[in-house]
């Protein structure tokens, strides 16, 4: 009887480890970075882009969009917070975005918070989870109309974050309500309304994942709002099936034959950022099919590393 008792505590202590683990896992973002946090654009690995780019090439239609700079892809490996790696291809090169670009409202709404512009109410965080979640217009065009476009201007290129600059091929930007009225407020290398670089997308989730953005504490709520998209297409339809025990932190887009998704998996076995522009009518099946292949690259550069 003794025995059984003795067993069935161990039991009960293992199963509230594993709990306790899992929901450390789920918990531990932002990453606690000692030290001060160097620019993704300092963490550009050679090593880690040319194995991206051979495995792109792999592919005869993505070899030639990415020669047309019609597809861009990046990655970021999160899985030694002391050794983050970036990689590119095209990652300079802006693009019409659609949605994707929304995480920037959501980023000037959250440095007017900061700043006591706004308040951070329960109706407004319902608008911020709406635009990101399932990408609800109306809600992205109060949530523009709250802050206006030249604070999203003021915040994407602020020194802190760079997210937009003219030297390094434009980047993230929102110029347009997300309705038909309106003034726009094209950025100025393109003309754009909506648009994204993947290296500055990439950033913003790596900022995000290092508790950059604004502050630690606004990170947190960014990340609580980005968490468990609810429109599963794109990534995430590949991503449920391969990794259903990470958690995601997503935000997409898709107008025509323009495509973007971005997402942040944080799991077990995957600790890392992917996003994907592409200018193709089968855009959003060449999203899904990236996540494999990407992931045979993360994968394969970790093994390397411990070598």
């Amino acid at each position: 009887m003794k025995n059984k008792i003795i067993r069935y505590l161990l039991s009960a202590v293992l199963t509230l480890s594993g709990i306790f683990q899992f929901h450390a896992q789920e918990n531990d973002l932002p990453l606690d970075i000692p030290g001060e946090i160097i620019k993704l654009k300092d963490l550009c690995d050679e090593t880690l882009r040319v194995a991206l780019t051979k495995e792109i090439n792999k592919n005869k239609r993505w070899k030639s969009l990415i020669a047309k700079k019609k597809m861009a892809v990046g990655i970021v490996d999160l899985s030694d917070p002391e050794a983050i790696q970036y990689a590119g291809i095209n990652d300079n090169v802006m693009m019409y975005a659609a949605s994707l670009p929304k995480i920037a409202i959501l980023l000037a709404v959250m440095d007017a918070v900061e700043d006591g512009t706004l308040e951070y109410t329960a109706e407004l965080k319902r608008d911020l989870r709406l635009m990101i979640s399932k990408s609800n217009n109306q809600a992205s065009t109060r949530n523009i109309d709250r802050v206006g476009y030249e604070k999203i201007e003021e915040v994407l290129r602020a020194p802190r974050h760079e997210l937009y600059d003219e030297e390094t091929g434009g980047g993230l930007w929102v110029g347009k309500r997300y309705a038909a009225g309106g003034r726009r407020y094209p950025d100025p290398l393109k003309g754009l309304s909506h648009a994204a670089t993947v290296r500055q997308v990439c950033s913003f989730y790596y900022q995000l994942a290092v508790g950059n953005l604004i502050s630690t504490e606004r990170s947190e709520q960014m990340l609580d709002i980005m968490k468990d998209p609810a429109l599963h297409h794109k990534f995430v339809n590949t991503l449920d099936k391969v990794a259903p025990k990470a958690t995601f932190y997503r935000k997409s887009g898709s107008w025509k034959n323009y495509h973007a998704d971005s997402v942040l998996v944080w799991g077990p076995e995957r600790k890392y950022i992917i996003v994907a522009l592409v200018d193709n009518d089968f855009g959003e099946q060449i999203i899904r099919n990236l996540v494999k292949p990407l992931e045979k690259v993360l994968k394969d550069s970790r093994s390397l590393t411990k070598i």
